[in-house]
């Protein structure tokens, strides 16, 4: 993915390499900050109201005062400014605290950065990954329904999949698993779908709540209650779910082959196929 010429940088348009924030801002000194991802398809944000909302929590969660509902007036001038305004693309938004002397606790008042842009972005129609996924320990902090930029977790468990050759990598955390480093996690069993509780050790993410939804319609039994470690072996289907991800099927985790590229997965393809006429 390319940089965009040009950003949104606290009620501005500038060009990226005119776009400066100060070193003592606590985004860049604290990771102390907030971001939000979109998706424009056919003409508008896909679950727009849901992604603004979860921004707001989590504006709340942390106590940075800002109204997100701000943005919407922006997010247009934005993409006009980059002739987006009609086109597929991904939408980047990031507020962080602000600018303060260095310490861990903050001045009341704060005045937030907010940072956004919009790249050209086409997702397929339906995610034909069949990816291959490895295990770890979640040893993350316990406050993972907090959006947060600060993901350095994260990135070093996704960078060990990529060292794998494999496309993510799945999380367990107290036996159970939870999510992965940057999508959420679902698993099949006996024909009723499985994903972790969205509590503090999940993002609840906006297309994991669009396939719970989807399930219900479908008339498909969902649970969420975690699947175990030792469960593992008895799985019959996986998939991640995620803004850019969609809905990608698993085909492997670890040493464990779900099925092969032959085969149907009557649950993970029905959900795909529903998530496209959404779209």
């Amino acid at each position: 993915m390319s940089y965009p010429d040009k950003v949104y940088l606290n009620g501005s348009i500038v060009n990226s390499a005119d776009a400066k924030v100060s070193v003592f801002d606590r985004g860049f000194i604290f990771g102390d900050g907030l971001y939000e991802v979109m998706v424009q398809i056919n003409g508008r944000f896909f679950y727009e109201k849901e992604h603004i909302e979860r921004l707001q929590s989590g504006l709340q969660k942390i106590n940075i005062e800002f109204d997100a509902n701000s943005l919407k007036n922006e997010i247009t001038t934005l993409l006009k400014a980059v002739a987006l305004n009609d086109k597929d693309c991904m939408l980047y938004i990031q507020i962080t605290r602000g600018i303060a002397p260095r310490q861990h606790s903050f001045p009341v008042d704060m005045k937030p950065t907010v940072m956004m842009y919009a790249v050209p972005k086409v997702l397929p129609e339906i995610n034909t990954a069949n990816a291959h996924v490895i295990t770890r320990n979640d040893f993350r902090w316990s406050r993972c329904d907090i959006k947060m930029t600060s993901l350095l977790g994260n990135v070093m468990l996704n960078e060990e999949a990529m060292q794998h050759e494999c496309y993510e990598t799945i999380l367990h955390r107290n036996g159970v698993f939870t999510e992965a480093s940057h999508c959420n996690l679902f698993f099949v069993k006996d024909a009723i779908v499985y994903t972790h509780p969205a509590n503090e050790y999940i993002l609840n993410g906006i297309t994991r709540m669009v396939v719970i939804e989807l399930c219900h319609s479908l008339g498909i039994e969902i649970k969420e209650t975690p699947i175990s470690l030792e469960e593992l072996n008895t799985i019959d289907e996986a998939f991640l779910t995620g803004t850019s991800t969609q809905i990608a099927a698993i085909q492997q985790i670890d040493d464990y082959r779900l099925y092969t590229g032959n085969e149907k997965d009557p649950v993970t393809q029905r959900l795909q196929e529903a998530f496209l006429k959404l779209k």
